[in-house]
């Protein structure tokens, strides 16, 4: 489920490049095993570990439409791939809904889709006039429900906190006060409200909407905690020697992954004069390297929505039941969206 760059127009530029898929395969060859593409999006990860040798793949994703899509071709696949409704945090439930006790890897490539993106009526671009949407599943608190609804300090911790957005106080002043007047419900009423709180772009610099619209999609589909979930759940299933490759396109969800499997590759040990030593403790996964993989450059000049995004793997390592996750020291925003 490839992320796109929220400044770039909103429709479909050609087919749908799944960002990085050459180098993770690369990586994991040869390809073997059971594998869950938890994003499974337009299809193009699961497509890609089926025809290079794995034995199956369970798809999941919570969007309808993506499962729908798939109908025109999954049946070239026949048995070896199978579709679940549902949120990729609850990964290790679907796999076992289908009969798989244990699994040889897991895929996530984080953010909004391309197909999602492209879709006006979808509400997550500002480049297009729609509905102020944002919802991946089609159910549950829209971003109109939040824009117009939240208390203005809730929204400001929101853009704060998700967006990293500096103005996110202006912001939230301007927007409170526009619902006022009347109820916010598109794209385009949004975005021009953001806008008049910041100065105009300077060329090459991404739209003033950017930041805002990032932060509201990322509460409305709680992808933080999602991803959380989704990791401690790929912990679970994983069998030994079972690989978790992870697409990252922001620093906030970059940071989480990134802590996370430097938790669970934790040895313990060390310590100094200036800090205690760690107890010991057998690591759930082993790095071969703690470096973020990022695009070649000849990826990021076809596939210009590839430029931000990072790669991370980690191999499940033996111990059955790994020591309880610190969640402060994951770098989780202080911020919960109810």
């Amino acid at each position: 489920m490839a992320a796109a760059k929220l400044n770039e127009p909103a429709r479909a530029e050609g087919p749908h490049i799944p960002v990085l898929l050459d180098r993770i395969l690369a990586e994991i060859a040869p390809v073997s095993g059971d594998w869950l593409d938890g994003t499974f999006g337009a299809g193009g990860y699961a497509r890609g570990l089926l025809d290079r040798g794995a034995a199956s793949v369970i798809g999941v994703d919570r969007d309808p439409l993506a499962l729908e899509m798939a109908e025109a071709w999954r049946a070239q696949y026949g048995d070896r791939l199978k579709l679940v409704a549902g949120e990729f945090g609850a990964l290790d439930d679907h796999a076992r809904s289908v009969g798989y006790d244990a699994l040889d890897g897991v895929v996530l490539d984080l953010g909004v889709s391309s197909m999602q993106l492209d879709l006006a009526e979808r509400g997550f671009s500002f480049m297009r006039d729609g509905p102020l949407d944002m919802r991946m599943s089609q159910a549950g608190m829209s971003a109109e429900d939040l824009v117009n609804e939240a208390p203005e300090a809730h929204l400001a911790d929101i853009l704060y906190h998700y967006g990293e957005e500096r103005a996110a106080r202006r912001i939230a002043r301007a927007i409170v006060a526009a619902r006022k007047g009347a109820r916010i419900t598109t794209t385009a009423a949004l975005a021009k409200i953001v806008e008049g709180c910041l100065p105009r772009p300077k060329p090459n610099q991404s739209h003033p909407a950017t930041r805002s619209f990032q932060a509201l999609r990322i509460a409305v589909n709680d992808e933080l905690g999602q991803l959380v979930k989704g990791l401690l759940a790929a912990e679970r299933i994983l069998r030994e020697g079972g690989i978790l490759a992870v697409v990252t396109f922001h620093s906030l969800e970059d940071r989480v992954v990134k802590r996370f499997m430097q938790l669970r590759s934790d040895t313990g040990g060390g310590g100094s004069r200036h800090a205690p030593e760690r107890a010991r403790q057998t690591p759930s996964f082993l790095q071969n390297t703690r470096k973020a993989i990022a695009p070649s450059p000849e990826e990021a000049a076809q596939n210009p929505r590839a430029r931000s995004a990072k790669l991370r793997l980690a191999v499940r390592g033996g111990e059955a039941a790994p020591a309880p996750l610190d969640f402060s020291a994951l770098g989780l925003p202080p911020l919960e969206v109810t």
